[in-house]
């Protein structure tokens, strides 16, 4: 048995070796390709002013799979920009000697604060590699200047308007409208904290779902008044009393330093060829086309190239790779019993609209990665608002699984609240963005009656039973005492369950967590504050802890592979054992836990977007 052991050590280390031998050919093949390459950059004088590059859209985190060979041949929309592209751009660029800046023409967003920030911080860090950051945009509301005061300059056409106005939120409620048309809800929540259900249980704001709302409204005012403020060098308060004399002409917000130059897109090459100073500000408000002359031919004009055009004559820098990877497994929507699904059209409905992240899609996915040998850490990225409570405990056991074997470090997005929170505190790190909505450690359930709406059609529904609860999830009555008693042993249960997931895994006193529980929805810097997540970051800082945690280099010298896992076949694909030191105590979870209306749901209560 020893000789067994002996030979099977040799083995290995004889296989690390050659594997060592093999990364170290390739890096020194590859820097030499990369010395060529910037060689021949370097006698063509391949020099670059700035770079244009149009952004806009959702800015999801990780780009879409690769499409099929049939998808590719349809008429479909292209691919929006991520920020795992992006940030691959932004790198690219500076690396390069031979490329002064880039200038983003921003094209209307649509994402959370989380993906605002993360805007910004790849702004941040393309900076400090000294290259200029030139923001051209026609929008000036919350969400463009938010990101267009991380660069160095702000240019905008005459015509923009600085609507800056601060943010906004609200809830509807649907209880008396529904009950016009006969339907009840009967909502059970384990505290007035956990407002989900508020929309189709009340007919007015509680004092707790208006307290929390209130405190997140001041988080998100409060961040981003203050990245505003430091983008352009004024104080916090100086930022906000402009924003009180909101809205303003392009040239008031010029004279008040909240930008820093109005021209049309085609005069960028103009205004851009020579820092501008405070002799030519009145020039650089010049709106009027320029006369095709001699003269103006002879005008100092900035190179200006598209990133297609630019990226082949970008000088390179040479980085060793690891041979091991850090693995990619996005969970993105309502979680689910079942496989994942994407819903041709996105309705904004809990458990109906956008995509949903099915337990059995996320499984397979974590499975896979458990399975490759090179894999050394795990990012685990979930931007979702929750959803079943089955499903959610079933990925989290999993996440427990993985990460005895190796790091697992959870990457949060714009939200990832409730359920979403409960697949995330097994891992071993925990990184979010200041603006991440998160929390929301509390369980809800219940059921609609539409017996009244019957009524009112004059439908007799007749119904014949044999045992004392066949009627539990039907909606052809209102809930009895006796069923609410049922709902609520459901819930009390599955919080124990949720609070002792964050216990064990945030190692955090179980009978002190119900103060940030009880449902109670935090950004992401005041969960820092309750130790319900380690960081803050973007996904690059979250690539770089994980190789820290898995002992891999993560300086500038070295490139980590990251490799993102998509779903890609439904086949089943058994666990391996779960060989955990401390056995997290299992407990049975019943009928209860199978659909909306007989189900305890962990789900977040709102949708928090900034106006």
């Amino acid at each position: 048995m020893e000789k067994q052991t002996n030979n099977s050590d040799f083995f290995y280390t004889l296989q690390q070796e050659l594997a060592d031998v093999k990364q170290t050919f390739i890096d020194f093949w590859d820097g030499i390709s990369v010395w060529l390459r910037n060689q021949i950059r370097r006698a063509q004088q391949a020099k670059i002013d700035y770079i244009l590059m149009p952004i806009g859209g959702p800015m999801p985190e990780r780009s879409e799979p690769p499409r099929s060979f049939i998808q590719r041949h349809l008429p479909l929309p292209p691919a929006p920009l991520s920020m795992e592209k992006l940030n691959r751009r932004f790198r690219a660029i500076g690396d390069a000697a031979n490329v002064k800046g880039v200038v983003l023409v921003f094209r209307g967003f649509d994402c959370g604060l989380a993906s605002l920030q993360n805007l910004r911080r790849a702004i941040h860090r393309l900076r400090a590699t000294g290259k200029e950051v030139i923001v051209y945009t026609p929008y000036l509301d919350t969400p463009h200047y938010y990101v267009a005061t991380a660069a160095d300059r702000i240019i905008v056409p005459p015509g923009t308007m600085f609507e800056v106005l601060g943010v906004r939120t609200g809830a509807i409620f649907l209880k008396d409208a529904l009950a016009q048309v006969g339907i009840q809800a009967d909502i059970v929540q384990i505290s007035p904290y956990k407002t989900a259900g508020n929309i189709f249980g009340e007919s007015d704001i509680t004092p707790e779902q208006q307290e929390q709302l209130t405190w997140l409204l001041e988080e998100r005012y409060d961040m981003i008044t203050e990245g505003m403020a430091n983008g352009r060098s004024l104080s916090q308060t100086d930022m906000q009393a402009l924003i009180d004399t909101a809205p303003l002409f392009a040239e008031d917000a010029l004279k008040a330093g909240l930008i820093d130059h109005i021209a049309y897109e085609d005069e960028l090459a103009y205004l851009l060829a020579d820092p501008p100073s405070l002799d030519n500000n009145t020039n650089s408000q010049h709106t009027e086309t320029r006369p095709e002359t001699d003269h103006e031919s002879e005008q100092p004009k900035a190179k200006l190239l598209t990133w297609a055009k630019a990226w082949p004559q970008l000088m390179e820098k040479h980085r060793r790779h690891t041979p091991k990877i850090i693995a990619v497994v996005s969970l993105e929507g309502t979680i689910v019993m079942g496989p994942s699904r994407q819903p041709p059209v996105d309705l904004p409905l809990p458990l109906v609209g956008g995509p949903s992240a099915g337990e059995q899609t996320i499984l397979r996915l974590l499975r896979q990665v458990e399975k490759q040998k090179n894999v050394a850490a795990l990012i685990f990225h979930v931007d979702s608002p929750g959803g079943s409570a089955l499903a959610s405990d079933l990925i989290a056991r999993e996440i427990n699984r993985v990460a005895q074997k190796i790091p697992v470090l959870v990457y949060m997005g714009n939200v990832a609240a409730s359920g979403g929170y409960y697949v995330s505190a097994p891992a071993s790190h925990i990184m979010c963005q200041r603006g991440t909505i998160t929390g929301s450690i509390g369980v809800i359930n219940g059921r609609i009656s539409t017996a009244g709406m019957y009524q009112k059609l004059h439908i007799n529904r007749v119904y014949l039973e044999r045992g004392r609860h066949a009627s539990l999830y039907t909606s052809d009555k209102p809930m009895t005492e006796e069923e609410r008693q049922i709902f609520w042993n459901a819930i009390v249960k599955t919080y124990d369950q949720f609070k002792n997931i964050v216990a064990n895994g945030r190692q955090l006193p179980y009978e002190e967590l119900d103060p940030i529980c009880e449902g109670r929805v935090w950004s992401g810097r005041q969960a820092r504050m309750h130790k319900l997540v380690d960081s803050h970051g973007d996904f690059v800082d979250a690539v770089r802890k994980a190789a820290e945690l898995a002992g891999l280099p993560a300086d500038d010298d070295h490139e980590v592979p990251v490799v993102n896992f998509y779903p890609q076949t439904n086949r089943y694909m058994p666990p391996q054992p779960f060989s955990a030191k401390e056995e997290i105590q299992r407990w049975v979870l019943g009928d209860l836990l199978t659909s909306w209306n007989n189900q305890p749901l962990l789900l977040m209560p709102f949708v928090f977007k900034l106006e």
